[in-house]
């Protein structure tokens, strides 16, 4: 996002005005998808509600052990007759009607602490991710009709008060098929939540961060889909949920001229204490590209290198193959003549003359 400095401000009508912002250093931030997923998971465990069976489950029975002798079990029976309980086991997790093992306990450890810094990373990196039109589109956000990402609305946005009014403008900016999508994806839920006072499940609609609110948060609540969050408050689970980034986010124009207060940025010390943004250690992260682009191959393969053919050559074994052992090491033929010599001298030391024959034969 680097390579666009800026970012244009659109009306509420939906017309592009002579606004331009520069653009928020947060948004040139690296898209970490891993510190995205490891943060979201742990820090979704903090909203759960605590849960437990009941302390007496599976206990609520007089029950003994009938001891040695009766060529049964020594789990606690049912005591009494007559009806098909009596004589029962009972208590053990093995049992009908029995406890479970390990019962549940509202005392586990519900929370989990997340690193402060790693969850500043992982909220940056899902605010670049917003303004990657691939990564918006790839999430199922319904983004055809809009200009340009990141969406930037006109301060009047927040003034808005009537539910209507709020619809309108996402009309005008081209957000509403967004909106159209969440209210066709409302289905029953699957399984026990139904039960549970979660009956129907919907998709995501578009964020909406503002600067202050003027009656923006009443009008845009009844629409199915569309949150809402101050850009001070902007958390992980609204800007990538279910750990997916790309969120669509409309942006009002106060609350794209704080980021850089918020998140600091070249010029500009961020508010929050010890804190800078995370960079690239490369610029560009397509290796693969730069490995082979023409700038570094000219310096990898210079001009004068054996063409491919005879670079074929090259491959053969040169412990095998005497042409490419020469090639590599030129002293290889100086080092097995000198070696050869010395073998003849040796073998010559090592065979017997005629005098010594003959002496042999004598003796």
């Amino acid at each position: 996002m680097s390579s666009r400095p800026q970012v244009s401000v659109i009306s509420v009508q939906g017309e592009q005005s002579n606004t331009q912002l520069p653009l928020p250093s947060v948004f040139s931030a690296p898209v970490r998808p891993d510190i995205v997923h490891s943060v979201f998971v742990r820090i979704n465990k903090n909203k759960r509600q605590a849960y437990a069976v009941a302390e007496n489950a599976g206990h609520q029975t007089s029950a003994e052990s009938w001891g040695t002798g009766r060529a049964v079990a020594r789990i606690p029976r049912v005591g009494g007759g007559g009806t098909h309980r009596s004589g029962q086991a009972a208590f053990g997790n093995m049992c009908r009607g029995g406890r479970m093992f390990a019962p549940t306990k509202t005392w586990r450890r519900w929370h989990v602490k997340v690193n402060h810094n790693e969850k500043r990373y992982a909220t940056a990196s899902a605010i670049a991710a917003s303004a990657v039109t691939s990564l918006v589109l790839a999430r199922g956000h319904r983004v055809e009709n809009v200009k340009e990402l990141p969406l930037v609305v006109a301060n009047d946005f927040e003034s808005v008060q009537k539910t209507k009014e709020a619809v309108a403008v996402l009309k005008a900016v081209g957000a509403h098929k967004d909106v159209v999508k969440v209210i066709k994806s409302k289905k029953m839920r699957a399984g026990k939540g139904k039960l549970r006072g979660r009956r129907f499940t919907q998709r995501r609609g578009p964020l909406v961060v503002y600067g202050e609110d003027k009656g923006l948060v009443k009008a845009l609540r009844n629409i199915p889909g569309v949150e809402t969050s101050s850009v001070k408050h902007l958390g992980l689970l609204q800007l990538a949920p279910g750990a997916h980034l790309g969120r669509f986010i409309i942006w009002t124009q106060s609350a794209i001229e704080a980021l850089d207060s918020i998140y600091g940025s070249e010029s500009t010390k961020s508010i929050k204490s010890n804190y800078s943004l995370p960079a690239n250690i490369i610029s560009n992260t397509d290796v693969t590209r730069l490995i082979n682009s023409a700038e570094v191959q000219a310096v990898v393969r210079p001009a004068g290198e054996p063409t491919q053919k005879k670079k074929h050559v090259l491959k053969k074994n040169p412990l095998k193959n005497k042409q490419v052992l020469l090639r590599l090491n030129p002293y290889a033929k100086a080092y097995s003549a000198e070696k050869l010599g010395s073998a003849k001298v040796e073998k010559s030391k090592a065979k017997p003359s005629k005098g010594q024959f003959a002496s042999v034969l004598k003796n």
